[in-house]
C-alpha cells in the first residue's frame, strides 16, 4: 500500500500538521519540528506533544508514516570540529524531538566538506557524528537523503550513501530516503521503464531496498546530470510523468512515506490524487 503526502507548513506548531496533510488528501506527510533556519528552539510542550499525538489518531496518520526534516544548518560532515559539533548537539535535539512525539524516522542531508576535506573524509565525519547520535538517542531512525550534489554537498552517488551505512555500528537506526529530482540531477536516469528498471537496480545492488525508509517525490527543473537542486510540479518538469507512475507500481516503496516537496502547494491535492490513481492503473 503506498502513503502519500507533503511536506506540510508547522507553523502555529507541531500540531496543525496533521489536520494539514488530511485536508490535501494525504496519508503520509512530512514536517520541520522546528524552525529549519535558526539553531535554536523552544522545547516542545507537554500540550504540544500530547495535542500532535491527539491528532494524528484523529486522522488516522501512523508515526512510521511521517518523515519529519531536520534543519538546513546542520552539517554533519563540517570540516571544522567546533562546527561539527555545534551542528551534531542541534542533529540530537531533533533526533528528540522526533522521540519526544512518537516519531520514528528524522530524514537530513549528509553535508557538506566545504572544499576543505575530501569527500571519503566528510562521509567519515557523517558517520561519526551519526554513530554519537545513535548512542545519545533512544529509537529514532536517522535517514540519510541522497542529495543533486550541487556544491560541495556529499551525498550525489550511492556509493557515498554505501560508505555512511557501512560504519554505521547500529544499522537498525539508519535509512535511506531517495529524492526524484536529486536523483535525476546526479546522473541516475528514471525517465523511461528501463531506465527507472536499471537506476533501481543500482540502487539495490550498491545499498540495498532493505535500507528505503521514504521518497520525495518531485519533478525536476534541473536537467539530468546538472548536479542542480531545483524541484518541479509532477509532469511539468524534465523527468515528466513516467517516472512516478513507475514509483507507484512498484512494491518497493510500500508502506512507506512518500512526500512531495513540489513548488506549488496549491496543487498538491491534485498530485496527491494523480499519484494515487496511477497506482490502479
Amino acid at each position: 500500500m503506498k502513503f502519500i503526502g507533503a511536506h506540510v507548513s508547522a507553523a502555529g506548531g507541531v500540531a496543525k500538521t496533521p489536520a494539514r496533510a488530511h485536508a490535501i488528501g494525504a496519508k503520509a506527510f512530512a514536517l520541520f519540528t522546528k524552525n529549519q533556519r535558526q539553531w535554536q528552539a523552544k522545547d516542545l510542550t507537554e500540550k504540544e506533544i500530547e495535542s500532535f499525538k491527539e491528532n494524528l489518531a484523529e486522522y488516522d496518520f501512523k508515526p512510521e508514516h511521517i518523515l519529519p526534516h531536520d534543519s538546513y544548518l546542520i552539517n554533519l560532515a563540517h570540516p571544522e570540529a567546533d562546527k561539527r559539533q555545534k551542528s551534531l548537539d542541534a542533529f540530537i535535539d531533533e533526533c528528540r524531538r522526533c522521540e519526544q512525539l512518537g516519531l520514528t524516522k528524522l530524514n537530513f542531508h549528509p553535508g557538506s566538506t566545504l572544499k576543505k576535506i575530501s569527500e571519503d573524509e566528510g562521509l567519515s565525519l557523517v558517520a561519526q557524528s551519526l554513530n554519537s547520535a545513535i548512542k545519545e538517542t533512544e529509537s529514532v531512525i536517522m535517514v540519510i537523503e541522497n542529495t543533486a550534489g550541487q556544491g560541495t554537498n556529499l551525498g550525489y552517488r550511492f556509493e557515498h550513501l554505501k560508505a555512511i551505512i557501512d560504519q554505521i555500528e547500529d544499522k537498525s537506526r539508519i535509512g535511506v530516503c531517495l529524492d526524484t529530482c536529486h536523483t535525476f540531477a546526479a546522473g541516475y536516469d528514471l525517465r523511461t521503464p528501463e531506465t527507472y528498471t536499471e537506476t533501481m537496480q543500482k540502487f539495490d545492488d550498491i545499498v540495498g531496498f532493505s535500507f528505503l525508509q521514504g521518497a520525495h517525490l518531485n519533478d525536476a527543473k534541473s536537467t539530468f546530470a546538472s548536479r542542480v537542486d531545483r524541484h518541479h510540479s509532477l509532469g511539468q518538469g524534465n523527468l515528466d510523468i513516467n517516472p512516478f507512475r513507475c514509483i507507484m507500481q512498484d512494491p518497493h516503496f510500500d508502506n512507506i512515506p512518500l512526500i512531495l516537496e513540489t513548488i506549488d502547494d496549491s496543487i498538491w491535492e491534485k498530485e496527491i490524487s494523480l499519484l494515487y490513481s496511477m497506482v490502479e492503473d
